[in-house]
């Protein structure tokens, strides 16, 4: 149930990504993804940076699936 959980949360994060490389991510190389959860914090906060108020509140679910205090997880 864990590995599904994470397969879904790194989907959407790939989504969102992609969806935003333009924008908000275009110095970043083309085949980039972030491995660590500090790599993927930085690249959500470029998005809720740079991005559109759609972008920022789904970055902002990511974060909260990547907080171990969070809810969100379960």
């Amino acid at each position: 149930m864990v590995r599904v959980r994470e397969a879904r949360r790194l989907f959407h994060l790939t989504e969102l990504m992609e969806e935003y490389r333009e924008q908000c991510l275009w110095f970043l190389r083309p085949d980039y993804v972030p491995k660590t959860s500090s790599e993927i914090v930085k690249v959500l906060d470029l998005i809720e940076r740079y991005g559109d108020r759609a972008g920022y509140e789904r970055a902002e679910e990511i974060k909260a699936w990547l907080s171990p205090h969070s809810r969100a997880a379960y």
